[in-house]
Order: structure tokens, then C-alpha cells, then sequence
């Protein structure tokens, strides 16, 4: 399938997001890899991985790039030759990219029942409380949203000992509202970001920006 969906949010940042329709050989058969791409993709046990990573390279290419301009540092985050950040991320049916001037992270998730069973290892116990009071519906919503905009963050710093639980809480919000608030807090370190989300199909894209 074509390009699924272009987010234009202001004249330096843009998002793109990939609905994965074809086929691991439809995929491979339109892009270019490096070396060490080809080796990382030949690596993977999953198609549905394998897939996912083929259509970031086609995100690359309709934003104008390709794999050659991508690269990763030892922690594994990617940056773009010319100095533009970038951030990658593919769930099931859909990957995504944002390519900024800004600091920016993004992340897509399934809506799943499955993120009940582990949100008190994201989510404090006083929000844990809160979400709980909304229709089951609206609870799985929230969280999925507050997991992506923690990732997304995470994204950012990519730092080790942050806690999704304990170092970076997010504002509440309605899903209407379709923006919120996150702030990072941990040693000597408190900063604060601009959350965005929307769903797309039954998955959540949100992306962020460090202020």
C-alpha cells in the first residue's frame, strides 16, 4: 500500500506513517540496504519484524532519504546524515517516522486488553486509580496513549536507569484533547515535553518534542 498517512506539523517536522499491506518480497524488492542493514534484516526470526524494517526504508524514501542517509549510534538511536533527527517505529500493521529540526520521538501501538496486565509497571498508583474509574474502552485508550508518549520520550534521552513508572509521568488528558503534557525527572534532570497523539485505525501514534 502506499503512503498511509502524512502529518505536515509545521515546516520543519514531518510524520509519516506506513500501512504494511505487502509482502516481504514486494518490500525488499523496492528498496536499497547497506551492508549492515542487510545483515540486521537477514538476523530478524520475524517477517512481521522484517516487514516493519522494510517499510521505515520506504518512509525513508518518501520523505526523500534512503537507507545509506540512516544511521545508529552503540545505543542503537538513529540519526540522519544531515543533522536532522529522526525517530522509527513499527507495530504490527503500521511503522512511522518523524523527521524534525526539533528533538522529536514517536512511537504506534495496538489498542490491546494485553496492556491492562502490565500497566502498574508504567503507571504510578495514584494515575493507576484514576484511569480505572473510565469504561474499560477509555482505559485501554489512556494507556496506550500514556505507554507511547513514555516510549517516545525515551526515545528522546535514551538513557539507562530511566523508569517509565518512577522518572517520566504524563499529564492527564481526554483522548479528544489530542495533546498533553510529560515531564522527565531523574537525578538532576527535570524536562519537560509536548505530547501529541491521534488514533489511526485501532492504534494509537503519538510523537513528541523536548521544550
Amino acid at each position: 500500500m502506499p503512503l498511509f498517512k502524512t502529518i505536515n506539523f509545521n515546516p520543519s517536522t514531518q510524520i509519516l506513517v506506513w500501512k504494511i499491506t505487502e509482502s516481504y518480497e514486494e518490500l525488499f524488492h523496492d528498496v536499497q540496504l547497506s551492508e549492515k542493514s542487510l545483515q540486521r534484516l537477514h538476523g530478524m526470526k520475524s517477517e512481521l519484524h522484517q516487514r516493519g524494517f522494510l517499510s521505515v526504508r520506504k518512509l525513508l524514501q518518501e520523505a526523500g532519504y534512503n537507507d545509506f542517509d540512516l544511521y545508529y549510534d552503540e545505543s542503537g538511536k538513529p540519526y540522519l546524515q544531515n543533522g536532522k533527527f529522526i525517530s522509527i517505529s513499527h507495530s504490527f500493521r503500521f511503522s512511522t517516522i518523524i523527521i524534525s529540526d526539533q528533538k522529536a520521538g514517536i512511537d504506534i501501538e495496538m489498542q490491546r486488553e494485553k496492556i491492562l496486565k502490565i500497566a502498574d509497571k508504567f503507571v504510578n498508583n495514584k494515575e493507576l486509580q484514576r484511569l480505572q474509574s473510565f469504561d474499560n474502552q477509555d482505559y485501554i485508550k489512556k494507556l496506550t496513549t500514556k505507554w507511547g508518549a513514555k516510549e517516545a520520550v525515551f526515545k528522546i534521552r535514551n538513557e539507562k536507569g530511566i523508569s517509565f513508572k518512577h522518572h517520566i509521568q504524563v499529564s492527564p488528558f481526554e483522548i479528544v484533547d489530542k495533546k498533553t503534557t510529560a515531564i522527565l525527572e531523574i537525578e538532576n534532570t527535570k524536562q519537560q515535553f509536548s505530547i501529541y497523539f491521534e488514533e489511526v485505525e485501532d492504534f494509537i501514534l503519538v510523537y513528541t518534542f523536548e521544550n
